[in-house]
């Protein structure tokens, strides 16, 4: 979806995410077989922008080796300032850029493209200046809130650190998704201070900027928070893989797949399920695999990188790595097929 004025995305990536309790980058932890920051990429990229920057910085050779796929320049945020900072340390990058600005943290691999496209139908429909996504949480804990005025008016967003007591009782929040014009955003960060809670630059900060100068600064209002909201701690990354695991197996149950338990399904996104099969509970389907038409999986299986015929049974708790296997083929229970490892430990029946 070709955009029809210049957009530049720029992708915050370069925190250390200490919430996670982890040595690894935030962003570099999986989710859903993937790296968290391979998701927001991919809800990007249909977008079509002019450029992709992403912001490194904590671990940056580990995050940039995972970006080899994607069309994205990576520009160093040095020191961890602030996201205001981090946005700003693009500006090099864009001296000849005069478009829109789409900034998104790296942290969000719930996001779906066809919510950031609106928002970019709704920034450039309001002749706004800037535009921010916002959501509404019964617990608003951690997150940056948006002040209104009487009229629902965006005013401000005011971090949790920095915020009074009646401004901690406001239930939307800052989503962390931003559009505007660049030459505002760069011109707002210039004039952003560290006189804070956290001593950095917030990129929050030029909501009241350009409340200040009169100018339309709008908000979009995201109605399902947990498409929108960051990942901060191992619980929120398990809470992200089951969401996306959901969403992969409706699809594929949409398409005629049977599943027994959806929930203890797990079948990755790079994996290919012919229609009218049907799946027992637990069973796990990864890597580049294909199922053919009409097969059935019974429970506990474990499926790596294998292509299967048509009307294929697999007995339960089977373990089947890097491996063909015909056409109306029945395997027995508990069945082990190691390719990778060249292991003929195995029991197959023919028809």
């Amino acid at each position: 979806m070709k955009q029809s004025a210049p957009l530049c995305v720029i992708i915050l990536a370069a925190g250390k995410g200490t919430r996670m309790k982890s040595s690894r980058a935030k962003v570099l932890h999986e989710v859903f077989y993937r790296p968290m920051l391979h998701h927001v990429l991919d809800s990007v990229t249909p977008l079509s922008p002019d450029s992709t920057i992403v912001i490194v910085g904590h671990q940056k050779e580990a995050v940039t080796a995972i970006l080899d796929n994607y069309e994205v320049t990576c520009c160093e945020q040095r020191e961890q300032n602030g996201t205001g900072h981090a946005v700003l340390c693009a500006r090099s990058l864009l001296a000849d850029f005069h478009g829109t600005l789409m900034i998104i943290n790296g942290d969000a691999p719930l996001l779906l493209t066809e919510h950031l496209a609106q928002m970019i139908e709704a920034h450039h429909a309001s002749n706004g200046a800037l535009t921010i996504m916002t959501t509404a949480l019964a617990n608003p804990t951690n997150y940056g809130r948006v002040i209104s005025d009487s009229t629902g008016a965006v005013q401000a967003v005011v971090e949790e650190k920095d915020a009074d007591e009646l401004q901690r009782a406001v239930k939307e929040i800052n989503a962390g998704i931003y559009i505007g014009d660049a030459g505002f955003i760069f011109g707002a960060l210039d004039r952003v201070t560290t006189d804070n809670a956290q001593g950095e630059m917030y990129l929050t900060d030029i909501v009241s900027i350009g409340v200040g100068d009169g100018l339309k600064v709008n908000k979009f209002a995201h109605p399902h928070p947990n498409h929108v909201l960051g990942v901060n701690s191992q619980v929120e990354l398990a809470q992200a893989q089951r969401e996306l695991s959901g969403r992969r197996n409706n699809e594929l149950m949409a398409m005629g797949v049977t599943m027994a338990d959806p929930v203890t399904t797990s079948i990755g996104p790079d994996v290919s399920v012919g229609s009218g099969c049907r799946l027992g509970g637990a069973v796990t389907i990864i890597g580049r695999s294909r199922i053919g038409d009409n097969c059935v999986i019974e429970p506990g299986v474990y499926l790596d990188a294998v292509e299967i015929g048509d009307q294929v049974r697999i007995g339960a708790n089977s373990v089947i790595i890097n491996q063909r296997v015909e056409m109306a083929t029945r395997l027995a229970p508990l069945t082990l097929l190691d390719g990778s490892a060249d292991n003929k430990n195995h029991t197959q029946e023919q028809p």
